[in-house]
């Protein structure tokens, strides 16, 4: 594929943005998110941002979380990353690292979530990374260490602290109960 890469378009923004349809564009490399997240993947996502929400409400240097928010890397990559935790306000889509990523982990996505996305994230500085498995009750936390990701977590019924301005724990063993 070597010499044929100069013939392949890549695409910017500018074109990202006149598609119908939910796209990430990673380096200029379309992607499409279809099809639409499982019930049971909206679930696990609106139980984390729930208890992410109710702890960072307590703290007083105010971070946030937000589902599905592009994240405008660079002219050519836009990734909508299913939760992220920010100590800043966004207003219309991210233009900076956030503090936290999880991404929720399916057959359709595994492979972009556990390669392309890890090395994006690691490259452009995101302090944690989180793979969270629906069929396999788990979790796994990377933290940014020396430029490099270091996994930190792996587990499906303990606690793990996510050390940001906002500080906030995360038990996934209560929210499969929820599920």
């Amino acid at each position: 594929m070597g010499a044929l890469k100069e013939f392949l378009p890549r695409y910017t923004i500018k074109d990202y943005e006149k598609w119908e349809g939910d796209w990430e564009l990673i380096e200029g490399v379309p992607y499409a998110m279809s099809p639409s997240p499982y019930a049971k993947h909206q679930r696990i996502s609106f139980l984390i941002a729930r208890e992410i929400e109710n702890q960072l409400e307590k703290c007083k240097k105010r971070c946030y979380v937000y589902q599905e928010v592009d994240w405008r890397i660079d002219n050519y990559t836009v990734v909508r990353p299913d939760l992220i935790v920010v100590c800043k306000k966004i207003e219309e889509y991210l233009t900076f690292p956030p503090e936290v990523i999880f991404e929720i982990v399916s057959k359709s996505t595994k492979f972009k979530d556990e390669n392309i996305k890890y090395y994006l994230y690691e490259k452009e500085k995101v302090k944690y990374y989180a793979l969270v498995y629906p069929e396999e009750k788990k979790m796994k936390v990377f933290e940014l260490e020396n430029e490099k990701y270091k996994l930190v977590f792996e587990g499906f019924d303990k606690s793990f602290t996510f050390n940001i301005k906002c500080p906030f724990s995360l038990n996934l063993s209560d929210i499969w109960k929820k599920v």
